[in-house]
């Protein structure tokens, strides 16, 4: 399915064809979100260590600071982790923005590469395990 943009939102989220994809709170209309692209693809919400692809939805800043460090510890040191939040015209209650995410994300030793509208709810920003950290535990 085609967002906004008109790009497909497997596109926008680096899907690829087969690839394993772990949804944390994933909503209800996510594999229809993700169309035609997600033909193919295996889904999970258990996180295991290498995980190269985690999708994690969430709008209470204190889930998000736990399972970061969480995700932190288990993704790929190349993988990719996309945190969603509730847009502020959706009406959903949340103390998460995406300065919040930013500021716990870059404290675990990862980068934001990207952003993007996942549906009209829901905002996504993709985080990387920056390069000097990566293969470094984290400290804090």
């Amino acid at each position: 399915m085609t967002g906004y943009s008109g790009t497909p939102l497997t596109q926008k989220l680096g899907i690829k064809p087969a690839m394993n994809v772990i949804v944390i709170n994933e909503p209800a209309n996510y594999r229809e979100l993700l169309g035609r692209g997600a033909d193919g693809l295996e889904f999970s919400d258990r996180i295991g260590t290498g995980s190269s692809f985690v999708h994690f939805f969430t709008a209470r800043r204190s889930e998000l600071k736990k399972k970061l460090r969480m995700l932190r510890e288990k993704v790929a040191d190349s993988g990719t982790v996309w945190v969603s939040w509730p847009k502020k015209s959706s009406g959903v209650a949340t103390d998460v923005t995406e300065d919040v995410i930013r500021a716990v994300a870059l404290s675990l030793g990862f980068v934001d590469v990207k952003m993007c509208a996942i549906d009209e709810t829901w905002s996504g920003l993709k985080l990387m395990i920056r390069r000097t950290n990566r293969k470094l535990p984290i400290t804090k």
